[in-house]
């Protein structure tokens, strides 16, 4: 088969859609093209997706992970085990603090947390723990915004407060993802393949969210690698003026300035990294973005925005309208 004739695969159809699962299929892939798309569609869902987390707790009365509190069946290993699998999700990208204040005996869910405008708990029924005296539990959750696995380590990199307890922090919107390949009739061949992903998630993002998300993070990093430019807007003239001699060098110019990596800028880390997670290496990227777009961004937020707009101001370029 000669890359002429590699035939194009369909857009993914919903087999099944329900809360937090979904079920989809793409058929017409080339012979072995299944497990290739199959493999990388995997990996990006379970590795590269945003999501929250918690990343510390403090426990009125506590100093460590290896406590016990007094009228509490669970130890507080085991409660912070428990806190770990609430899912939260934020509608903004700033960290939050929330609290969860209970008087005993009652058998503790995660219903009980008093959360912000900001933070939604996506799996209320959880049960965190059981207080067995009359007794209060006071503890106050930080939750944030990042992606993939992230230790502790890297948390108490920063200055805690004593009697903070930080946390492995798993960021991943999503529980588990397979693929299933099998071959199909395309004409007169029998060889082409079926691609058939299985995605369930933890309610924060929808199965058919995290397909379409990955699939632009797979296009977005194979850009980067052949460094393919999306075509720029073109400003025409007006009708019968003659600007192709007095416009060929501000063009080039424009273009070289559109070509600047913005790891070279005076641009925050944070911004920096938000940017590069999202595949924006240059300048000429940050024009075909709008507001809207990089407020959406994990970890930039308002003032990484504003920081971007003084900057482009610089070179003077501005994000798309």
């Amino acid at each position: 088969m000669s890359i002429q004739n590699i035939i194009l695969p369909s857009r993914p159809k919903a087999i099944l859609e329900e809360k937090d699962k979904g079920v989809y299929e793409i058929d017409g892939l080339a012979p072995g093209y299944g497990y290739t798309l199959g493999n990388s569609i995997r990996r990006i869902i379970l590795s590269s997706l945003p999501g929250s987390a918690i990343v510390s707790v403090k426990i009125d009365g506590v100093s460590h992970e290896f406590s016990a509190i007094e009228g509490v069946k669970e130890d507080v290993i085991t409660i912070l085990l428990s806190l770990k699998k609430v899912r939260f999700k934020l509608a903004t990208d700033e960290p939050q603090t929330v609290t969860l204040n209970v008087t005993g005996p009652k058998v503790v869910t995660a219903a009980d947390i008093k959360t912000t405008g900001q933070v939604e708990v996506m799996n209320p029924e959880l049960k965190i723990c059981e207080i067995t005296a009359k007794k209060n539990l006071d503890i106050e959750i930080n939750i944030e915004k990042g992606v993939g696995f992230v230790p502790k380590e890297q948390h108490t990199k920063a200055k805690v407060d004593i009697g903070t307890i930080t946390t492995d922090a798993i960021f991943s919107p999503v529980r588990r993802v397979s693929y299933e390949v099998e071959n199909m009739r395309v004409g007169d061949k029998t060889n082409h393949n079926r691609l058939r992903l299985n995605i369930e998630t933890d309610g924060t993002i929808s199965p058919r969210e995290a397909l379409e998300k990955s699939i632009r993070i797979m296009i977005d990093q194979l850009k980067a690698v052949a460094n393919i430019q999306e075509d720029e807007e073109v400003v025409s003239a007006p009708k019968g003026e003659d600007t192709s001699s007095d416009s060929n060098e501000d063009d080039k110019d424009i273009s070289d300035v559109l070509k600047t990596r913005i790891d070279t800028l005076d641009l925050s880390t944070r911004v920096l990294n938000a940017l590069n997670n999202a595949n924006i290496r240059t300048l000429g990227g940050l024009t075909r973005k709008k507001e809207v777009d990089l407020l959406e961004l994990s970890g930039l937020g308002q003032k990484g925005v504003d920081e971007i707009k003084e900057l482009m101001d610089k070179y003077g370029l501005k994000i798309k309208d």
